[in-house]
């Protein structure tokens, strides 16, 4: 694995600081003496829709046009992670696969990937979610589809 395209909502602030933080990492090693290189593509926000400056939207013409398997409208929901080999990575295992790819970060991954930490991953992206509404301001979570903050617990 060479390159994960991370796609993020960008009207939410905890998705923004998360990617901001992941963008900061000291990548891991890919074991082809590389290493793991992350592109992020974002939901537009109504500012940089005013101002023209849009960066590449999850959901847009570009990555339908780069994912067109993909269900779009649930990429502002989750954070949706695709590898180079074309392996999709959504909710815990989204972040897990992030987390995999931070040199400081990686044994922490290996770890909640294991059948018995699953659950624990499961319960802090949960928590994760949850915050969204916390996070907002103005009321009303900042969720892509104005939900009302509250997440599906399957996992």
């Amino acid at each position: 694995m060479r390159e994960l395209t991370v796609l993020y909502d960008a009207e939410c602030g905890l998705c923004r600081r998360f990617k901001e933080w992941l963008a900061a990492q000291r990548p891991a090693p890919n074991g082809q003496g590389g290493v793991v290189r992350l592109r992020f593509v974002a939901a537009p926000t109504w500012s940089r829709r005013r101002a023209g400056d849009l960066q590449r939207p999850a959901g847009s013409t570009y990555a339908k046009a780069l994912y067109p398997e993909l269900d779009h409208a649930a990429t502002l929901r989750e954070v949706t992670v695709v590898a180079d080999d074309g392996s999709v990575y959504v909710g815990d295992r989204a972040w897990i696969v992030c987390l995999w790819t931070t040199w400081e970060h990686r044994h922490t991954a290996v770890r909640l990937a294991s059948p018995a930490m699953r659950p624990v991953a499961r319960a802090m992206v949960q928590a994760a979610a949850g915050l969204r509404s916390w996070t907002s301001v103005g009321g009303g979570g900042d969720y892509a589809d104005r939900c009302d903050g509250k997440c599906d617990v399957e996992g």
